[in-house]
């Protein structure tokens, strides 16, 4: 598995998802910056989070039109695996590849806390290897608040492509919705951290079982096409 993380003007959890992804799981993985136009050689992208180009006009609306979004695009066409997280989730919705927005908390401010996530599906590829289904994660946001309508929400709940909720919601996200993916199953986004609760050192390892199923997803993959 080889493994990018892209890395935007005023991007800040870049370090930190590496720091998962290579210390915590030995996987192959460059920082590429925004202005990148070929991402073919990656199994899986990941956009970290921070204040992509100062959070101007509104979350993610400046970064969807940064080269490298091309490029996420064609390999979202080819099914591979794109991980947007916190300001990389707004980046998401923005480009369209995840449906619904974040607004601005219900309580504006910043959060900084650590709050509970129910695994509402265990069968994705970002969620097969959860054995608890209640798990522990960081957040930082101020504009976390996911909201689609009516119908775009009954749609993703017959799909299951609602994958955590909160358990004592705490930015007013429609339907309690912390993180989802797209149609097909490759492309998901959520405002909590993984990558910040993955080393025992800090307390929290809940977030490891969110790598380890993207990694069994993969291997399962290069199995099947050798096959």
């Amino acid at each position: 598995m080889k493994a990018a993380v892209i890395t935007f003007p005023g991007s800040n959890c870049d370090l930190d998802m590496y720091h998962a992804l290579v210390d915590e799981f030995e996987i192959e993985t460059e920082i590429l910056p925004a202005t990148v136009t070929d991402l073919s050689a990656y199994d899986a992208i990941f956009i970290p989070g921070g204040f992509s180009y100062g959070d101007y006009l509104r979350t993610g609306a400046i970064a969807r039109f940064a080269p490298v979004m091309a490029a996420i695009k064609a390999a979202d066409q080819q099914g591979k695996i794109i991980v947007g997280i916190c300001n990389g989730f707004q980046i998401l919705t923005e480009a369209g590849l995840l449906p619904g927005a974040l607004q601005t908390n219900t309580q504006p401010g910043f959060i900084c806390d650590v709050t509970g996530l129910k695994v509402v599906n265990t069968t994705s590829k970002f969620t097969n290897a959860f054995t608890k289904s209640i798990n522990q994660f960081p957040i930082a946001h101020g504009e976390g608040n996911y909201y689609v309508d009516a119908a775009t929400l009954a749609t993703m709940q017959a799909n299951q492509q609602i994958l955590f909720t909160y358990t004592d919601n705490p930015n007013g996200s429609i339907a309690d919705i912390a993180g989802v993916t797209n149609t097909n199953g490759n492309v998901f986004g959520m405002m909590p951290h993984p990558e910040r609760a993955v080393d025992a050192l800090l307390g929290n390892v809940d977030g490891r079982a969110f790598f380890s199923s993207i990694i069994a997803s993969l291997v399962n993959q290069q199995e099947a096409i050798k096959a």
